[in-house]
């Protein structure tokens, strides 16, 4: 399925350098914000007050923010749970402040808006589990990350492998220096996020990569800058295909699916537009500087000996 055919290869790897330069500039000042300012780190990880509170109709989460913002709590999180009547009310840690006295806190201004609402669980989450949801969520990172670089090497070649892990990791740190530089908050969704947006980086990076197997096959006279700039051309109308509608996915996730998914579908936002970049700069260009040629990718056909077996 194509919308556009483009007959005339767009030179993409003659300007690899420049923007790989500029890719890197991107790349050290997202490592120098998350190493200076850090993450805004959710109660997920931080610690805090877990309250289940359920109301006798549906109620407007907006409206249940601003009695608890109106109490003095900025950094808390509310969202449905089960049926729209059900409220999980997540409070962050108040020094000075019990558990206990935070949620008969809330429960109190919460009723004096809706003297029906009940209040059905109370839970304290300490910072040891924070830290144990840290080291897990950085686990799972480098597992897929293992994973994508041995899939790349047996499915490719080692250069098409390292070249792949480089852009996936770009990606990410990219998407990490965006929430550090902003202080948007970093959640256990935003993490899943970032987990997505590597599988969806590598899958990019793996059609191109094979079409530049095929290419190698079928442009045997081509150069490797030649054949490189071909395969890319090739997929673009793909790639609009593709990122185009899942971007209008998240789009709507963005715009309609308020504060619970607002950082989750900004973080795949931003994963695929540069995805899409780093894919075509990142990758094919790194795998080009190591060296990649027609032998990696194409086995040799075998000699007939010309020998009878009686």
């Amino acid at each position: 399925m194509e919308f556009f055919r483009i007959h005339k290869t767009i030179p993409f790897m003659r300007h690899a350098l420049v923007l790989n330069l500029i890719s890197l500039v991107t790349f050290l000042a997202a490592v120098f914000f998350i190493a200076t300012k850090g993450f805004h780190l959710s109660i997920e990880f931080t610690g805090g007050t877990v309250m289940e509170v359920a109301y006798p109709q549906a109620v407007e989460l907006d409206k249940v923010r601003g009695t608890i913002s109106q109490k003095g709590y900025n950094d808390f999180q509310v969202q449905n749970f089960g049926t729209s009547r059900d409220v999980m009310i997540r409070l962050p840690n108040i020094e000075g402040k019990t558990s206990t006295q935070q949620s008969n806190e809330v429960i109190e201004a919460l009723k004096a808006t809706d003297p029906g609402v009940e209040l059905r669980r109370v839970e304290y989450v300490g910072p040891q589990i924070g830290k144990e949801l840290a080291h897990d969520g950085l686990l799972a990172l480098l597992f897929v990350v293992v994973g994508i670089m041995i899939y790349l090497a047996f499915r490719f070649e080692w250069k098409f492998a390292v070249a792949g892990v480089v852009a996936n990791l770009h990606d990410v740190v990219i998407i990490l220096g965006f929430f550090a530089f902003f202080q948007w908050e970093f959640s256990l969704p935003v993490l899943a996020a970032v987990l997505a947006v590597l599988g969806y980086s590598v899958n990019e990076s793996v059609v191109i990569m094979d079409r530049i197997r095929e290419n190698f096959r079928k442009q045997r006279k081509a150069s490797v800058r030649d054949v490189i700039d071909s395969a890319i051309t090739a997929t673009i109308s793909r790639t609009i295909i593709t990122h185009g509608s899942t971007q209008m996915m998240v789009i709507a996730m963005l715009i309609f699916g308020g504060p619970s998914l607002h950082y989750f579908a900004l973080a795949l936002t931003i994963g695929i537009w540069f995805g899409i970049y780093s894919s075509v700069f990142v990758a094919a260009a790194i795998a080009m500087w190591l060296g990649v040629k027609r032998e990696d990718l194409v086995k040799p056909a075998k000699k007939d000996t010309g020998e009878v077996v009686g």
